[in-house]
């Protein structure tokens, strides 16, 4: 009974200082979001002109954020976008798997005596800085702290616990299974999310004799295998595959990689230890090397590789169901800077919607076509379901998770969707009805009538483009150039009330129904430019200080006596 609770207390010991090895590098990769994310992603997107650069800014990124997912998934969704090739995005990725060793680097030196005062100094920026960054690098502070008191209690357990006759007959028994050894560890990197921590576990047992240096380099490559599965299996539920040349391909490199050196595990240990003699700083040198060679023996043939990739794994098809999500991966939502801006390309796609049913609805002017009608009816449930598929998705994400621009782009992702699903509304319900009804009483508009309509749709697709623009850059010249277009469209409205009321005066019975409907659709036009205008230009310049609160002039009340 002793014996058993006394096994019950080291497993506890052990798997709660693992817990808070994994917590520390949440912290850090969190910290390093909220503050740099967004100004890592430009850095990314300007260090892509060669494969050498693109490599070089991956490893920095990654030493930075501690999370090589995190930059692979950056390029995956510059990849993704188009906005580059596979091959530097690919290029990015070797660098990220040869940054996120760094640490280990760091961590396999005796540095558990500096855990106090970075967890004191990480508390004081915490606490006392104003400025958001600061308050977000006192969190990355903290994280480290915590890894590292967590490594040296780890080294404790393991060192109580290698005296333990049971567990060393477990790891011999599993050291004679290398294969199987390698799977399990694999399995347990994939399920902790951090390749890091099972590294660092890796060597604590080393260094304590728990294994021995072959062991340690069999576990060190299932670590390896099992940081590159995570992101192919969290992103399963994606649905164009396309999405997922960048983390299949980087899988490949590592069993490329893994399967060389496991043919040669005697002699690379026999390397390893003559290089370092010491059980940890062997684990972390091998942990480094090997990145870095299959990397750079990779580098040279990106592309055929991404040639080979892009036949797997095609675009997807024309004709396919265009109102499934493309770009929602979910393993991005754990990191922020780029899960929003997968909720942003995929708004994107609404905007392309609403084009084509705006675009629709000026063909139906000329052709009487109540089926090509219908057709564009339905595009509205295209709208709907990504409309209701990006909220889903960017509501989903832990708002503790997000800095102050995060939040902010977190709104603007939100209002934008809502307007344009609105606009679509209108346009289904409304436009699209009235065209309908035109098409099957034979209703004729004149010549003035069919013009004036004509004009303000390819205003409001102009606008539209405007709005998709303005939602990307913020730009505060564009809101005011798109705000100013209400007044375009009252004017309209109101000018051509007016010809209405005058032919009502005149008892024109079959002028006054055309120019009933003509009237309609001009404030059906009107109030879909009203949503695309509220979406993305009110809350740029209200955020500028350039908004009024209310059109009424000053002192006009209506509780005035």
């Amino acid at each position: 009974m002793r014996v058993a609770m006394s096994i019950a207390i080291t497993v506890i010991s052990l798997f709660g200082h693992v817990a808070l090895l994994l917590w520390g590098t949440r912290m850090v990769q969190t910290g390093i979001q909220r503050a740099y994310g967004s100004k890592l992603r430009r850095f990314l997107g300007e260090a892509l002109r060669s494969r050498l650069r693109a490599f070089l800014a991956g490893l920095v990124a990654t030493t930075i954020l501690q999370s090589s997912t995190a930059t692979g998934m950056i390029a995956s969704g510059f990849a993704a976008s188009g906005y580059v090739g596979l091959v530097p995005a690919f290029a990015i990725m070797l660098g990220a798997n040869v940054g996120t060793t760094l640490i280990v680097q760091l961590f396999s030196f005796n540095v558990a005596a500096m855990s106090p005062a970075m967890i004191l100094t990480g508390l004081i920026i915490f606490r006392r800085a104003t400025r958001p960054e600061m308050h977000h690098l006192g969190r990355v502070f903290i994280g480290l702290g915590f890894m590292l008191l967590a490594l040296h209690q780890l080294l404790a357990v393991v060192a109580e616990t290698s005296r333990a006759t049971e567990l060393g007959s477990v790891l011999r028994m599993l050291s004679s299974m290398p294969l199987l050894s390698l799977l399990l560890v694999a399995a347990l990197t994939w399920a902790a999310h951090s390749s890091v921590a099972v590294v660092l576990l890796v060597m604590s047992l080393a260094e304590n004799g728990v294994i021995d240096a072959y062991q340690a380099v069999v576990l060190t490559l299932g670590a390896n295998l099992g940081t590159a599965i995570n992101p192919i299996v969290e992103g399963a539920a994606g649905t164009d595959l396309s999405s997922r040349r960048l983390p299949v391909g980087n899988l490949l490199t590592r069993v490329a990689g893994m399967a060389v050196a496991f043919a040669a595990l005697h002699p690379i240990t026999s390397v390893m230890m003559r290089i370092d003699g010491d059980g940890a700083r062997a684990v972390a040198n091998f942990h480094t090397a090997f990145n870095l060679i299959v990397s750079l023996a990779f580098l040279p043939f990106l592309s055929p590789v991404a040639t080979m990739l892009t036949r797997l794994m095609p675009d997807r098809p024309a004709g396919s169901d265009a109102g499934r999500p493309r770009y929602l991966e979910p393993v991005a939502r754990e990191t922020p800077a780029v899960a929003l801006e997968a909720a942003a390309r995929e708004v994107l796609r609404l905007v392309d919607t609403l084009e084509a049913m705006l675009a629709g609805a000026r063909q139906a002017l000329h052709v009487p076509d109540r089926m090509m009608v219908s057709r564009l009816r339905k595009m509205d449930d295209v709208l709907d379901r990504l409309d209701s598929a990006v909220k889903h998705y960017v509501t989903s994400i832990g708002l503790d998770l997000f800095g102050e621009a995060e939040h902010r782009r977190r709104e603007q992702i939100l209002q934008f969707s809502t307007g344009l699903e609105h606009a679509g509304d209108i346009l289904d319900r409304s436009v699209l009805r009235r065209l309908e009804k035109r098409i099957r009483k034979g209703i004729g508009f004149s010549d003035g009538e069919r013009k004036t309509l004509e004009a303000l749709l390819d205003r409001l697709i102009k606008n539209l483009g405007h709005a998709a623009a303005l939602f990307m850059s913020q730009d505060g010249r564009l809101a005011r150039l798109l705000a100013n277009e209400k007044t375009a469209f009252r004017h309209a409205e109101r000018a051509f009330a007016k010809e209405h009321f005058r032919r009502l005066g005149e008892g024109d019975i079959g002028a006054v129904e055309t120019s009933a409907l003509h009237l309609d659709l001009l404030r059906d036009l009107k109030q879909i430019n009203d949503h695309l205008v509220a979406a993305t230009a009110y809350p740029v310049l209200e955020r500028n200080g350039e908004l009024l609160q209310s059109r009424l002039t000053e002192g006009c009340s209506l509780l005035r006596p």
